[in-house]
């Protein structure tokens, strides 16, 4: 019995490291708590984002250095905007308005000046905003003499009992409460025009792919949006359009409409989406990432990853979306070619990513 008494501590030592084998393989937790070898957050620390459309990308080496810094300068002119806010104590929901205003007077941008043409060579413009702390909103569609859309949608959420005005009265609404009138002229760009022709030249070959394109140099096909943060820790998001090249007048698409291009919840998430507007519709894009936050228990990476990479490429569209959560973490995934966006940390550090290769989002 005394030789077999050795047996029992060495069994014991054995299933003690048969145990911790797992443990060991598992990678390290990464930041924000996602797993090595997953999706990783874009920065953190952030205060304030912008994005200046998802589709076609730029690339290194096809882009000249104008170019290039023409973008840039886009994209930190309006974070250096809502900066500007934010330092002087402003809310973020004044934050987001303040760099959507900037990108809208951009026509580098499909919002505002740089709005695409519909299929009757007009401009009709979408918009909204959301406040974090009680998840008010407003919003704007199919506007046509509004110079800075964003703008409107925030005096629709704070002077109205509704949450989206459309068209004509949408237009007069905005006049009445002290948004100077432009005419159509103010919105017509060269580029934009040259993209309208290519567009109806592929719609006399194939009226499938009469929708939608860009004109050479053009970086992106969607929308612009901003999130941030401020110093009581509010979220607020906003996102505004040209919508698309060619598209049927009347069409409206998912920058004005609250869960689909534009959610923020205090506590949780703030985003704004652009892509594929249909598909960002009927995925319920933005209202499903902060729902696999707030009840799925998923951290603002791993959700802007499934619902760009999985949901909303399942149903057939791309796109992307930045994502700010509470803590400062944002995530900025996309599905397609390229995104311009770019960053505001919390030290005054202004970042932009114009080419792929410069964000960890890229899928």
């Amino acid at each position: 019995m005394r030789s077999r008494l050795w047996i029992v501590p060495v069994l014991t030592v054995l299933v003690a490291v048969a145990a911790a084998l797992p443990a060991l393989s598992r990678p390290a937790p990464g930041p924000a708590g996602t797993p090595a070898g997953g999706p990783r957050p874009d920065a953190t620390g952030v205060v304030l984002a912008v994005h200046g459309g998802a589709g076609t990308a730029l690339r290194r080496e096809d882009t000249d250095a104008r170019t290039e810094k023409a973008y840039r300068d886009g994209l930190a002119a309006a974070l250096r905007a809502g900066r500007k806010v934010l330092r002087e104590g402003g809310d973020s929901v004044a934050a987001v308005e303040a760099a959507v205003r900037s990108l809208e007077d951009d026509e580098l941008f499909n919002a505002g000046k740089g709005a695409v043409f519909n299929a009757d060579a007009g401009h009709e413009l979408d918009a909204s905003v959301m406040r974090g702390s009680d998840r008010a909103a407003g919003a704007v569609a199919g506007v046509r003499h509004v110079r800075n859309p964003v703008s409107a949608a925030r005096l629709v959420m704070e002077r109205t009992p509704h949450v989206l005005l459309a068209g004509e009265g949408a237009d007069d609404f905005a006049a009445r409460n002290g948004l100077t009138p432009v005419t159509q002229d103010y919105f017509w760009t060269q580029a934009r025009w040259d993209s309208l022709m290519k567009a109806k030249e592929r719609e006399k070959k194939n009226p499938r792919k009469a929708v939608g394109g860009s004109a050479p140099g053009e970086a992106a096909l969607g929308t612009v949006g901003a999130v941030a943060l401020d110093r009581a820790h509010g979220l607020a998001a906003a996102t505004s359009t040209g919508g698309m090249t060619n598209k049927m007048a009347g069409r409206v698409g998912d920058s004005p409409l609250v869960g689909a291009g534009t959610y923020a919840v205090n506590g949780t998430v703030a985003a704004s989406a652009t892509g594929a507007g249909e598909v960002f519709i009927r995925g319920a894009a933005t209202a499903t990432l902060a729902h696999l936050i707030e009840f799925g228990g998923k951290d603002v990476v791993a959700a802007a990853h499934e619902v760009v990479g999985k949901r909303l490429t399942g149903l057939g569209g791309k796109g992307g979306v930045i994502a700010l959560d509470p803590r400062g973490v944002l995530s900025a995934p996309f599905s397609s070619e390229g995104m311009l966006h770019g960053f505001l940390t919390d030290d005054g550090r202004i970042v932009t990513r114009v080419f792929p290769d410069e964000s960890p989002g890229h899928r």
